[in-house]
C-alpha cells in the first residue's frame, strides 16, 4: 500500500511531516521507533500507557503519512520507521530525542523491560 505522498508522486513535504508530529502520541511512537528495528503495537501501547485502539489509530495515521511501515507477524502488527524517510526528517527526530530526554524517558523505561510479544521470532 502506497502512502499519501507516494500515491501523488511526491516526496515528504516538511509541513506535512511536522503536522504528523504535532500529536504527542505520534511523536512518542516515532521517537521510540528511532533506535529500534521495529516495535509491536502491544509494546507501544504498554510503553505509552495508552489503549491499544488509540495507539493503533495513531500508527495508522503515521503509516498514511509515510513515516512508518507495518508488518503482520502472527496476530500482532509491528511497526518500523519508513526506510525512505528523508535524512532531514531523521535528523530532526534524533535532535528532538537527544535534546529532550525527559520527554520520552518513562516510555523508554517501560519498553525496555517488556517481554517480546507472542508470535515474535
Amino acid at each position: 500500500m502506497r502512502n499519501l505522498f507516494e500515491s501523488r508522486g511526491m516526496s515528504l513535504p516538511p509541513n506535512q511531516f511536522f503536522k504528523c508530529l504535532s500529536d504527542d502520541t505520534r511523536l512518542k511512537c516515532l521517537l521510540l521507533l528511532l533506535d529500534r528495528a521495529s516495535l509491536c503495537v502491544c509494546e507501544l501501547h504498554e510503553a505509552l500507557s495508552l489503549s491499544q485502539p488509540k495507539v493503533s489509530r495513531h500508527l495508522a495515521e503515521l503509516r498514511h503519512c509515510g513515516l512508518v511501515l507495518d508488518e503482520r507477524r502472527g496476530r500482532w502488527m509491528h511497526y518500523r520507521l519508513h526506510p525512505d524517510l528523508p535524512n532531514w526528517a531523521l535528523e530532526c527526530l534524533r535532535s528532538v530525542k537527544a535534546e529532550n530526554p525527559k520527554y520520552i524517558e518513562a516510555c523508554e523505561a517501560r519498553v525496555n523491560v517488556l517481554p517480546l510479544c507472542e508470535g515474535v521470532s
